[in-house]
């Protein structure tokens, strides 16, 4: 006669047991990617074509310093212009004025919509429309003035968002104290909306960093080159990527410490809540 327990149906793996095989295979899967990988890779040619060390010298001493100074320039004029315009169109978005709204909903839709090298095209090319317009600081002046027009489309969303976070009851406090509107947006809405969104402003900075690559299509002369346009033509000279590659991490450099910061504040901000 056959047992109760012999006939009982097989226990079903735990949902812990299912999630640690789960991890076991993908690390089995990764673990032979890479062996696969190293099996078939050319090192020597990889080095030749990529780190290449005369060329990395080479890099460094015939002018990184300024094309990483340029795109730093390049990065902190946008945002600056981004993050006035983005709240100035933010507070906009908010106000009970009507062609208010209207017309920062219409700009916020219209710049979030194009690609910023159109854009960049577009301010390159308003001299030609615009006979005698001069835009101020030059190319750094079409820079800041493009890639911050674009900035500050997203930037508005952003603020609008940490604007609303902030308790309603704070404002109305304010307001039954006898404090003008613009007073209390100043001073009491403003200041904790920025702490609420400075983790998604720091990455709007590090999105800036990497748009800035895109300078090169106004037309750059040698002293105005950015990390990507130095690299680029000096990777066509030598027939070489290696200059690419050291241009790249260049920006890894930039933008690893803010994504750092960005964690870090994003942790804080989950601590305090």
């Amino acid at each position: 006669m056959t047992s109760p327990a012999a006939t009982r149906a097989p226990r079903s793996m735990s949902p812990r047991k299912r999630a640690q095989l789960t991890r076991a295979v993908q690390y089995a899967v990764l673990v032979a990617a890479a062996i696969a990988l190293v099996s078939v890779a050319d090192f020597g040619r990889i080095q030749k074509v990529f780190f290449r060390g005369d060329l990395i010298v080479d890099t460094f001493t015939q002018g990184l310093g300024g094309a990483l100074l340029n795109t730093l320039i390049f990065t902190a004029g946008a945002f600056v212009i981004g993050l006035v315009g983005g709240t100035l169109l933010a507070l906009m978005r908010l106000s009970s004025v009507g062609p208010y709204r209207w017309l920062a909903t219409a700009y916020i839709e219209f710049f979030r919509g194009l690609p910023a090298i159109v854009v960049l095209l577009a301010f390159g090319l308003l001299p030609l429309a615009f006979p005698g317009l001069e835009i101020p600081f030059g190319t750094n002046g079409i820079v800041w003035l493009a890639l911050g027009a674009v900035a500050a489309a997203y930037m508005a969303e952003t603020i609008r968002a940490g604007i609303q976070a902030v308790p309603k009851g704070q404002v109305e406090a304010a307001r039954s104290l006898g404090m003008p509107a613009g007073a209390a947006s100043r001073k009491i809405v403003l200041p904790q909306a920025f702490r609420i969104i400075t983790p998604p402003l720091t990455n709007e900075l590090i999105l800036l960093v990497k748009d800035s690559s895109l300078a090169y299509v106004i037309g750059l002369s040698t002293t105005g080159f950015e990390l990507t346009k130095y690299g680029k033509d000096l990777a066509n000279t030598n027939a070489n990527l290696t200059p690419l590659v050291v241009s790249g991490l260049c920006y890894l450099l930039i933008t690893l410490p803010l994504t750092i910061v960005v964690r870090r504040l994003e942790a804080k901000a989950a601590k305090s809540r």
